[in-house]
């Protein structure tokens, strides 16, 4: 994709110098002819606006070309001026990369006035957001406008549809410019010479895409880089006889391609970030004089045809991030010219070939995240141009052939495979790979020594990725010291590192470490890590620490602690910090005030360790940037401090739980407009229902667990608050009163059930596993290791889970309000909750029988309404359901026939034990003939209404009662990233399956 990226400019760029060779080729017949004065007085004019030359990214330093124009020489021979040598007109203006302008692009602008001009460019002149003037059709010569990058707005004029002579119109790189349907409607009709019409990033939202059928036949370049534009895009753009450049990139543009009939002499199509679908075409393998075809980011599928092999001018090829499948065509191994290849992000298949004679010039050879098998073939590391290696995420084997010839490569991605084998010998040579500059390896199942002492003395190396390779070893200390001469990334995560590597006291370039998940003892000292002013990224969690002397450097910004054996008060971390981890830990003693020094801070977790005393008052407010705060699970005591005195739309989580904090919720948490959870359960809170917190917009989670809250819920409540609340857990507390049904009612989040909402948790699991975050510094981190501690625990029976809700926390919804003193009837809005997982009320005094419509809560896994005083039958209406795992209904007044079929089927005696008048299955109790419950039919019904596709019902039925819940608690395993070695055992397997069923479907449908 980035040899893309200059192509927009590359095209202005050949437009430009056209251009300046016709002025140069007139420039002697300029300087004898004398210009109208007519003619300099509109130049003079115009000049008067032009201010200063400025650096330019496109153009470099410019000085005005209108500096040494004045009225006593010649106009034409003015540097940027053409005349015609026989009339003495002016006809043509080349102000480009030359000065900003004064203010805004004058309305009447005495251009207007050269009558004889046929070329116009004031391309990268900053006209300050102003809009194009009305007045172009003055201008009845004009065949080339160039007006692109000049920060103009507003609407593009209807009277430029009317210069006829037009060949040429340039308006891209201007953000805030836009054409209306209309216009563009009239300029396609109109100007019927034109050859090139470039407008990438012009907003062109308003415009039909059918009206582009109208652009005449003449046309060769069609740039419509990210302009907006939504529809199918008519196919009879890419019919046109003489066009050779067409880019519709970044934007929202469908349909099928062509078959037929593409234009011959095209040379640049791209199609990449739309929503083309359908196979790429065969008989694009006759445009032979193409260099450039991208078709990434689409949603095209079935098998890439193997029509390319006679595209010998091809140099760029890329089908990156759409759905093929099947193994890449043997033809593409054989182009002469191609310096890139991209296949990545897809479903290909198979092994690589064994040989290969073409790819000569090849420099990028990208195809990750596909189900490639097979070995890494060595002809890879015979091309001798080489640079940039990514078959990351598949599911290649190996082993890695010894390296035999000297290359060029520069970057190897081969992680997330089951690559086998020892590490070559020639990885950590000199001779044949001197130029690498990235080496990753991670998550693989390469074993030996990694031999890092001769490893660093590859030069030009800056980052190496070793991680999670469980049999892989560093070599010993040989005794030399050993300097990574541009070292910045190291990570040798899960790598049996047990000391901390010598050779790393000297690298002074080094910005990202990570050495977790190692058995790593006892101190780090100053003198291990006092050259690493550079470090920004330091990762040490799950090894067995006890002491820090000093945090290395002055510009880390994150410093990952966690799960060590750290003692003693808390240190003074670096004040750069913007992610400080230390949970899980022994550290005791007070939160020290200098905490609040950290005032870049956005993640704060000090979760899980033995701090006492009370939280600092400047907590709350010491960070413009704080977005977490993760106290829970310590010995804190005392009042919350006031969080959010001053409104703040960047705090999200805070979790408090678990500690021995005492008094009111601060009312200044209402101040907190993007707060997504809140946990403050396990403490020795106490006060009314912070009703106030219903006007939060974002508030997802709210846990009052285990605290001395007490009075009623349905007091001054209403249903237009907590709109997106999924968690709600009140247990174990004092409240009292009927259960609320407005607050119920208010619950719109609970109440909606997306068609694929059970499907979706499993996909968020799957992005969760393979996306990574990048930092301000451009290192790769992986989401899986960013969660800050686990924010809520939720037990039912048989069930413990813990939840990191600093996740997405799509597809989990519970409602806990056991342990209270609620009384009075449950109330039939409970059953509109469809997307609802568990429900507890139980341990109350709810009285009167169990509501029908609870059977409509299509989604529920989880019911506890045990020990309450309710009466009367289980409704029939529940045995619909489906996903209920566990129930619980013992310690009641219920009476009757238990129902049967479905979940009731599995459920045994202890979910309706002290219910002494209930009888049938599973009870001893036999239920007389008129009792006895009938078993529903057993046809499956499936309509468009249903709240659970018939997808979910067929897993149910196959594999029985317990995988819904499995897969729920699946979810929560990946997101929260625990147990960890779980994750690592199963994430590679679950992507692998799940894109091969995905693939397999997509194949039966495409059977029928």
């Amino acid at each position: 994709m980035g040899n893309f990226l200059w192509f927009p400019q590359f095209h202005h760029l050949i437009l430009l110098l056209l251009l300046v060779t016709g002025v140069v080729c007139s420039s002697s017949h300029n300087r004898n002819t004398l210009c109208l004065s007519d003619d300099k007085s509109a130049l003079l004019q115009f000049k008067s606006i032009m201010l200063n030359g400025y650096e330019n990214p496109f153009c470099g330093y410019n000085y005005p070309k209108t500096k040494w124009w004045n009225e006593s020489t010649n106009c034409c021979s003015w540097e940027g001026v053409s005349c015609d040598y026989a009339t003495g007109r002016v006809i043509g203006l080349d102000l480009s990369c030359s000065s900003s302008a004064a203010g805004s692009f004058p309305q009447n602008t005495s251009l207007f006035r050269l009558q004889g001009l046929k070329q116009l460019n004031l391309a990268f002149i900053d006209f300050n957001d102003s809009s194009i003037p009305h007045g172009f059709s003055q201008l009845v010569s004009l065949e080339y406008l160039n007006l692109s990058a000049c920060s103009l707005s507003g609407f593009v004029p209807s009277d430029v549809s009317f210069l006829t002579k037009l060949t040429s119109i340039d308006l891209s790189h201007n953000w805030d410019l836009s054409f209306d349907s209309h216009t563009f409607e009239m300029l396609t009709r109109n100007l019927s010479k034109l050859q090139n019409l470039l407008l990438d990033f012009v907003d062109m939202s308003d415009v039909v895409p059918a009206s582009f059928k109208n652009l005449p036949p003449s046309l060769k370049r069609l740039g419509l880089h990210e302009c907006s534009l939504q529809g199918e895009f008519p196919i009879e753009i890419s019919q046109l006889g003489n066009l050779e450049y067409l880019d519709l990139s970044l934007n929202s543009l469908t349909g099928p391609l062509p078959k037929y009939n593409w234009s011959l002499p095209l040379r640049l199509l791209d199609l990449h970030g739309n929503q083309f679908r359908g196979s790429v075409p065969a008989s694009l393998g006759n445009l032979t004089r193409i260099t450039s075809l991208d078709f990434s980011s689409n949603l095209f599928e079935g098998q890439i045809p193997d029509v390319f092999g006679k595209l010998n001018k091809l140099t760029t090829l890329d089908f990156s991030s759409c759905s093929f499948s099947g193994q890449l065509p043997p033809s593409l191994f054989n182009l002469t010219q191609l310096t890139s290849l991209d296949s990545s992000s897809n479903g290909l298949e198979g092994p690589l070939p064994t040989n290969v004679t073409g790819l000569q010039n090849l420099k990028e050879f990208h195809s990750g995240s596909n189900l490639l098998t097979g070995g890494i073939p060595s002809w890879l590391f015979t091309l001798p141009s080489l640079e940039s290696l990514d078959l990351s995420n598949n599911s290649l084997t190996g082993p890695i052939h010894e390296i035999q010839k000297s290359n060029s490569v520069q970057k190897v991605y081969l992680g997330n495979n089951d690559i086998h084998g020892e590490v070559p010998t020639s990885f950590f040579g000199l001779v044949y790979i001197e130029s690498l500059e990235i080496l990753d390896l991670s998550s693989n199942n390469l074993s030996g020594v990694a031999k890092l002492d001769v490893l660093s003395k590859l030069k030009n190396l800056t980052e190496v990725n070793l991680s999670n390779n469980k049999f892989l070893s560093l070599s010993g200390d040989s005794g030399v010291i050993s300097t990574f001469h541009a070292l910045q990334s190291l990570d040798l995560s899960s790598c049996n590192v047990r000391q901390f590597p010598n050779f790393l006291q000297s690298v002074k370039s080094l910005m990202h470490l990570d050495l977790s998940n190692n058995a790593i003892r006892g101190p780090i000292l100053e003198w291990e890590s006092e050259d690493w002013e550079q470090l920004v990224y330091l990762n040490l969690s799950h090894n067995f620490l006890t002491s820090i002397e000093q945090f290395p450097g002055k510009n880390l910004v994150t410093l990952d602690l966690r799960s060590n054996l750290l003692r003693g008060s808390l240190p003074d971390p670096p004040a750069s910090l913007e992610e400080f981890l230390i949970s899980e830990n022994k550290l005791a003693g007070e939160i020290p005030p200098s905490i609040c020094n950290l005032t870049s801070l956005i993640t704060l977790d000090l979760s899980r360790n033995y701090l006492g005393g009370i939280i600092p008052t400047c907590l709350g407010n010491f960070s413009n940037w704080i977005s977490v705060v993760n106290l829970q699970s310590n010995n804190l005591r005392g009042k919350i401090p006031d969080f959010c005195v001053d409104e703040n739309d960047v705090l999200t989580g805070l979790a408090l739980n678990h500690n021995q904090l005492e008094g009111l919720l601060p009312p200044s948490l209402v101040n907190c407009t993007s707060l997504r959870f809140l946990n403050v359960a396990n403490n020795t809170l106490n006060g009314l229902f912070p009703h106030q917190l219903s006007i939060l917009p974002d508030l997802q989670v709210l846990i009052l667990r285990s605290n001395g809250f007490y009075g009623r819920l349905d007091n001054s409540m209403d249903d237009s608050g907590f709109l997106r609340l999924q968690v709600i857990d009140l247990s174990q507390n004092d409240f009292s009163g009927p259960l609320p049904i407005k607050f119920f009612q208010s619950f719109r989040a609970m109440k909606i059930v997306l068609y694929d909402q059970r499907l979706k948790a499993v996909e968020v699991a799957l992005i969760q596993i393979t996306k990574c975050h990048r930092s301000r510094f451009g290192y790769c981190i992986p989401d899986v290791d960013k969660n800050y501690g686990n924010f809520i625990k939720v037990t039912m029976k048989r069930l413990e889970m813990e939840l990191d809700l600093d996740k997405s926390f799509t597809g989990f919804t519970l409602i806990d309000f056991s342990d209270n003193r609620f009384h009075g009837q449950i109330p039939k809005v409970l059953g509109e909750l469809h997307s609802l997982l568990a429900l507890n009320f139980s341990h109350n005094s709810l009285t009167g029988p169990l509501p029908p419509s609870m059977g409509d809560m299509a989604a529920l896994e989880s019911l506890d309404l045990s020990s309450n005083k309710l009466g009367g039958r289980i409704p029939s209406e529940w045995v619909k359901l489906t996903f209920l795992e566990v129930l619980n209904l013992s310690q009641n007044n219920l009476v009757g026939p238990i129902p049967v079929g479905n979940q009731f089927n599995t459920f045994e005696n202890d979910s309706y034990a002290g219910n002494l008048d209930l009888c049938g299955v599973p009870l001893s109790k036999k239920c007389g003939n008129e009792e006895e419950p009938k078993p529903p039919t057993s046809k499956l019904v499936e309509d468009d209404g249903s709240a659970i596709p018939f997808i979910w019902k067929l897993v149910m039925m196959g594999y029985g009662c317990g995988v819904v819940l499995g897969l729920s608690t699946g979810y929560i395993v990946f997101t929260t990233g625990r147990p960890w070695w779980f994750v690592r055992m199963v994430e590679r397997d679950l992507q692998r399956n799940f894109t091969r069923w995905i693939h397999r479907i997509r194949g039966k449908r495409n059977m029928h």
